[in-house]
């Protein structure tokens, strides 16, 4: 059986991976001249690390990544909302994008990569399964549901770097909320550290300097983001209008084609599992296709997948309107004072009910 996967990014090469695991010939896609990923940072949460499991490929990603440090919710004066002590940090791994998508690209061949390479119709190819992980913006998406919405503004605008220079060891991971406003520390086990932030704001936001405006929005706030700023080279800064697809797919799957990652079910990053889902995608299409004929398969994948990632982004959506959406100084107190008196026990639970998925194998060896 032979797979072209369309689009070469984390949910792409991932399902690569996991077909190949299965005995499937596949091809990846990518129309950049040369695979990759540009960004900053990811959390590799610990549903994505059982999913890599399955690949055997979640010890590296470890090793790439963050040691075990602890992990907190901190308002703009470095004040503690909710704490995770650094044993329940123990699954949770920020690493480059671009170390992360090395690592999956290094578990396959050289001729299972294709650049340079742009595909506008699942016409044009020569496959038993086509996987559509070409984006938000898929293509694919676009011919097999043409009257499909478009990916809409959620309201926020991101920017993403990362420092030059090495921080300690123990560096939290941390998300500080204000008002309208939103920083993320991911440290990474180089000691470099990679950061977003995120604010409210009208779409195609754009300022000439990027890293002043960033400053301009948090520079005042706790240790260590002035310093974070201040080790960021500026010609590194990213930054872009934040989309979702807000409509659901009514199936993610059309004829011998299954959409996945970004392609199916675009969400907001306010819990930090767009990528997640997609490797999570990968490797439930693999176990679906090695438990059934491919009808059978891709109906199994589609049935498991759209009722989970549809929770997850309605639940993303939710933790956006509770966190950085919050803008008046009432409504702002309001909701630390709520997130203080919630028992650090309780927080964690509620983080572990999305991140507690376990693949539905044990293993995707033929």
């Amino acid at each position: 059986m032979r797979a072209a996967v369309v689009g070469g990014g984390l949910g792409g090469v991932a399902a690569a991976v996991a077909l190949r695991r299965i005995g499937w010939d596949v091809v990846v896609l990518e129309r950049a001249a040369e695979f990759g990923e540009v960004g900053a940072g990811i959390g590799v949460m610990p549903n994505a690390l059982r999913a890599l499991d399955l690949l055997d490929l979640s010890s590296e990603v470890r090793s790439v990544g963050t040691p075990r440090v602890a992990g907190a919710v901190l308002d703009p004066r470095g004040r503690r909302l909710t704490h995770v002590d650094a044993v329940h940090q123990d699954q949770v791994v920020a690493v480059h994008r671009a170390d992360l998508h090395r690592v999956l690209r290094s578990a396959l061949p050289a001729e299972c990569l294709v650049t340079s390479t742009e595909v506008t119709s699942t016409a044009d190819l020569d496959a038993d399964l086509v996987v559509a992980a070409d984006g938000i913006h898929s293509r694919i998406r676009a011919e097999l549901f043409p009257t499909f919405p478009r990916p809409v503004y959620s309201g926020a605008t991101a920017w993403r770097s990362v420092t030059s220079a090495v921080f300690p060891a123990d560096l939290m991971i941390s998300q500080t909320l204000g008002s309208g406003t939103e920083f993320g520390v991911l440290p990474l086990g180089d000691g470099r550290v990679c950061w977003y932030a995120a604010t409210v704001a009208a779409a195609g936001h754009a300022v000439e300097d990027d890293l002043a405006e960033v400053k301009r929005l948090v520079g005042a706030w706790h240790d260590p983001i002035p310093a974070v700023l201040d080790a960021t080279p500026p010609g590194t800064i990213l930054r872009h209008d934040v989309h979702e697809l807000k409509a659901e797919l009514p199936t993610f799957v059309r004829g011998n084609v299954a959409l996945l990652g970004d392609a199916a079910h675009a969400m907001t990053p306010f819990l930090g599992q767009g990528a997640c889902m997609a490797i999570e995608d990968a490797v439930v299409l693999a176990a679906s296709l090695r438990e059934h004929d491919l009808p059978t398969g891709l109906a199994a994948y589609d049935k498991a997948r759209r009722t989970r990632t549809r929770r997850i982004a309605n639940a993303s959506r939710a933790a956006g309107r509770f966190g950085m959406f919050v803008r008046t100084p009432i409504a702002t107190t309001i909701r630390d004072t709520v997130m203080r008196a919630i028992p650090s026990r309780l927080a964690i639970r509620g983080m572990t009910r999305f991140t507690s998925w376990n693949p539905p194998v044990d293993s995707l060896d033929r």
